[in-house]
């Protein structure tokens, strides 16, 4: 054998009782698990002492922002100290392939407050299975920091067959994107996903994305939406996506699964009940959340739909325009923006968190509510400033959620862990380094909302399941050694809103294919990962 994990508390995301037990690895896999007082205790070319510590299969991040920073960072710490062996990433419609040259600039334009504007990064590819090898040839062939799935963002298609035009697809547009969700499964993505408050994809009508998740279900994918609105009308946007997903017989998975704004606090039971009701009935759902309140996005998406059709150069002409910006004011402030769920904005839980012009950084930390009492001027006339000088750059922390309501639907039983992490920024969220040690530390072990073996099972085998992945997500004899130690007595996420790139404590080990990402509590220089692609039937 290669390794032994000696004396483990086996954890291991069936969501029954830990065990002690040995677990030897070999050629990457978990060859013999040897419970105590079971029979012969394996041997190994070498041993790890676990004394104890909780072994687990590896975490799997079902709603990651990496696309590029896989590419950008081989340690990518961020993610491997907390436990992660596997990210979904193309999340939220938006994504770099499949593009042509003119996509490719406008998608990086518009994203640059997630993962940059990418002017570091060589953008080789243009269709998802190039994009995949890329992953996989990572640093000098050596691979990346963790494992990848990857979904086609149905926005980044819609751009590519009908544009930033706000009207329905034609019939030749709809069979372009057809095939181009066709061609990205075939190529190894695992599903679809959308940004229906994020343009252009919150273009398409429901006719439109019943369409392709018809194509998604014959490949056995899964559609996974931000659908249209987590504030006013959220109940019903939910709704919406359960009724388009069981008309096309696609698997749905929601993401960041929240009830969001004054209009929803308390509301969570009344997503649960119809999440159950729709369960009951036999449809395929699951769904994710991030152990935190606020959420995390570019600040140009509060903008409404019609200020952000034709693209980032048009959003930007808008901008300058007084009229047409007062118009934009106005319908955020009083009426509230597609683009912010439907509530008006309100600029005191909107807080900047990272701008791509360094001379811009005076802003991030503050609310533009602050930022705009600082310069005795109206919020909006600072917003607006900000998004015209840092070119949409601006990356932002909303503060729109309730802890009532993320503690209730972590509960629910499709539930899995997502970070929604965005990197970039001087202050992103603290969910991008802390979502899965938070799970662990403080909702089981400190609030006991979930014991330990439960929050296990919905970080690892629960994802692995909606993923289709016959040999991951379980510490089983034959299943590949994604796995990881921590100790479940002083596990704990280190990022603050303060101090957002802390990293965790409490998990000394991290394995990906039997080979340590993490040792005794530090990074390797191992890449152990590669792209995890569709099985074909």
């Amino acid at each position: 054998m290669d390794l032994v994990l000696r004396d483990a508390r086996v954890v291991d995301g069936t969501g029954g009782a830990a065990y002690r037990a040995d677990v030897a690895v070999d050629g990457g896999r978990i060859a013999a698990i040897v419970g105590e007082g079971e029979g012969r205790r394996p041997t190994a070319r070498r041993t790890v002492e676990a004394d104890g510590l909780a072994l687990s299969p590896g975490f799997i991040d079902m709603h990651a922002h990496s696309d590029l920073a896989l590419l950008r960072d081989p340690a990518h710490e961020a993610k491997a100290a907390q436990g992660v062996t596997l990210e979904v990433i193309g999340q939220d419609g938006l994504s770099y392939a499949p593009v042509d040259d003119r996509t490719l600039a406008e998608i990086r334009a518009q994203i640059t407050g997630w993962n940059g504007d990418g002017s570091d990064i060589d953008f080789t590819w243009r269709t998802v299975g190039e994009y995949l090898d890329r992953l996989d040839h990572g640093f000098d062939g050596r691979g990346i920091a963790v494992n990848a799935a990857y979904l086609v963002p149905q926005g980044t298609v819609r751009m590519l067959a009908v544009g930033w035009e706000d009207r329905p697809a034609t019939e030749d547009e709809l069979a372009h994107m057809r095939r181009l969700v066709a061609e990205g499964l075939e190529q190894g993505a695992v599903g679809l996903s959308s940004g229906l408050t994020y343009t252009p994809g919150m273009y398409a009508r429901d006719a439109e994305l019943t369409e392709l998740c018809r194509v998604v279900a014959r490949y056995e994918g899964y559609y996974c939406p931000h659908h249209r609105s987590y504030g006013a009308g959220a109940l019903e946007a939910y709704e919406e996506m359960i009724d388009l997903t069981r008309e096309a017989g696609c698997a749905l998975h929601l993401a960041h699964a929240t009830m969001n704004f004054g209009v929803n606090k308390g509301r969570a039971p009344d997503l649960l009940a119809l999440l159950d009701h729709a369960l009951d009935g036999g449809a395929d759902i699951t769904l994710d959340t991030y152990p935190y309140t606020p959420g995390s996005t570019t600040l140009v998406a509060m903008l409404p739909s019609w200020a952000s059709e034709g693209g980032p150069a048009a959003i930007l002409d808008r901008l300058r325009d007084p009229a047409t910006a007062d118009r934009i004011r106005h319908v955020m402030e009083v009426v509230g923006a597609d683009g912010c769920h439907g509530v008006p904005i309100e600029w005191d839980t909107i807080e900047i968190s990272g701008v791509s012009d360094p001379a811009l950084n005076g802003y991030v930390g503050k609310t533009v509510a602050q930022s705009a009492a600082e310069r005795g001027e109206a919020p909006w006339t600072t917003a607006r400033r900000l998004l015209i000088e840092d070119r949409l750059g601006t990356s932002i922390l909303q503060h729109v959620g309730h802890e009532e309501n993320v503690r209730q639907i972590m509960r629910h039983r499709v539930h899995t862990g997502g970070s929604d992490g965005i990197l970039q920024g001087a202050k992103p969220h603290p969910r991008a380094y802390g979502t899965f040690p938070r799970y662990l530390g403080t909702y089981a072990r400190e609030l006991g909302v979930l014991s330990l073996e439960e929050c296990v099972a919905h970080l690892t085998s629960r994802p692995a399941a909606r993923l289709r992945l016959p040999d991951r997500g379980l510490v089983r004899e034959g299943y590949r050694a994604d796995l990881v130690l921590f100790d479940p007595d002083t596990v704990a996420a280190g990022s603050t809103f303060d101090a957002p790139r802390t990293l965790p404590s409490g998990i000394p080990h991290v394995l990906i294919d039997g080979r340590f990402v993490v040792e005794d509590g530090r990074r390797t220089d191992v890449l152990a990962g590669r792209t995890v692609r569709r099985e074909k039937s």
